[in-house]
C-alpha cells in the first residue's frame, strides 16, 4: 500500500472515530483533539501498520490507548498539589484548631473497648492486620486459608463500624 492509499483511506475512516472519540471524552473540543491526535499519531507511524489487517480497529486502538495515556496524564497531574498555598497552612504557628487531649482520649478507650468486643477469631486476625501483616502472613501464622483471614477481618471492620456508629460523621 503507498503512503498515498494509505493517507486517503485514513481520511476516509476518520469520520467514523469522532462518534468514539465523543463517547470516550464526553466533550467535542476534546473529541475533535483526540481524532486529531489519533491521525497525526496513525499517519506518522503508518510503517507500522500491516497491509491486509483492519485499518479502522488499528486507528481505534490508537484513540484509546491516546486516551488513556491523556486521562493518565489528566488525573496524576491534578492528584499533585500545584502550589505551596496550601503549605502555608500546615507550618503556620497560628493554629486554628483547639487540640482537645481529652477528646481524642474518650475517642481511644472506645476504640479499644470496641476492640475488646469483637470475638477472638476475628480480633486477632484485625490486629495483626491492623500492625502491619499482610494477609498472607496472617494466614501463614495462625494456619488458617486467606480467604478466610480476609473474610474475618471484613466481618471485624464491619462490627467496629458498628459499635462505634456514634463517631460516623453521615450517621
Amino acid at each position: 500500500m503507498t503512503a498515498l492509499e494509505f493517507t486517503n483511506q485514513v481520511q476516509k475512516l476518520s469520520f467514523s472515530l469522532k462518534p468514539i472519540a465523543m463517547h470516550l471524552t464526553r466533550d467535542l473540543d476534546d473529541a475533535k483533539d483526540l481524532v486529531q491526535e489519533t491521525l497525526l499519531k496513525a499517519l506518522s507511524n503508518k510503517d507500522k501498520f500491516k497491509a491486509g489487517t483492519n485499518l479502522k480497529a488499528w486507528l481505534y486502538t490508537i484513540m484509546r490507548n491516546s486516551f488513556i495515556n491523556n486521562y493518565n496524564k489528566v488525573t496524576k497531574r491534578s492528584s499533585n498539589l500545584d502550589s505551596d498555598d496550601y503549605f502555608l497552612y500546615i507550618n503556620d504557628d497560628q493554629s486554628f484548631i483547639a487540640h482537645n487531649g481529652a477528646v481524642s482520649n474518650f475517642v481511644l478507650n472506645d476504640i479499644n473497648h470496641a476492640i475488646a468486643y469483637l470475638h477472638e477469631d476475628f480480633r486477632e486476625p484485625f490486629m495483626m492486620y491492623f500492625t502491619g501483616y499482610k494477609y498472607l502472613e496472617i494466614a501463614d501464622k495462625l494456619q488458617i486459608p486467606i480467604g478466610t483471614v480476609k473474610n474475618r477481618i471484613h466481618i471485624a471492620r464491619k462490627e467496629l463500624k458498628q459499635l462505634l456508629h456514634v463517631y460516623n460523621p453521615v450517621a
